[in-house]
């Protein structure tokens, strides 16, 4: 599956994962929206249906939006006016040293391989997070969701279990 970012140039270029992926040629950065692949799955954290193995077959490349999570809404009327197909990763807890931990706040390339799990591309997804420290644990942090999201049907599938586990979440924090 081919890879992509599209880069908003807000990143720590030191820190930057897709930067990184970019540099070891495992994706190809892109700066301008229009060069989006029209054929791509557009992760955005603002899409409204969530990813699932349905988009599957569909795509021929998946695409992250690479940009600071505090200024996401600043793009907001731009990604509603892209004409891809876009889609939110479902819950998920980062592993990267920056957000170790906290869900939903994902780096570039833990986005990028939980979207190839997802859609049965396992170790492409594993490969990209080989030049990590911390890939490994993303996947093993992550590894009852990613299993369970890969084997829904539909984005509705992934919203219903989506909510089971972060139920369960809840329920474990109370204990």
């Amino acid at each position: 599956m081919q890879l992509y970012a599209y880069d908003a140039g807000q990143c720590d270029p030191k820190k930057c994962t897709a930067r990184k992926l970019a540099r070891a040629g495992l994706i190809k950065s892109v700066n301008v929206m229009r060069k989006i692949p029209y054929k791509t799955i557009l992760l955005v954290p603002i899409a409204e249906q969530a990813l699932s193995p349905a988009d599957r077959k569909s795509a021929s490349s998946i695409t992250v939006f690479d940009c600071s999570w505090s200024k996401i809404a600043t793009f907001e009327d731009a990604l509603r006016k892209l004409k891809r197909k876009k889609r939110a990763l479902p819950y998920l807890i980062a592993a990267n040293p920056t957000n170790y931990g906290r869900p939903f706040i994902l780096s570039s390339a833990e986005a990028l391989a939980a979207a190839l799990f997802i859609l049965g591309e396992h170790e492409q997804s594993q490969f990209i997070l080989r030049g990590f420290k911390w890939g490994d644990v993303f996947l093993r942090l992550n590894e009852d969701r990613l299993i369970a999201y890969s084997k829904a049907t539909n984005s509705s599938e992934v919203v219903e279990m989506q909510k089971r586990f972060m139920d369960n979440l809840s329920l474990n924090k109370k204990k």
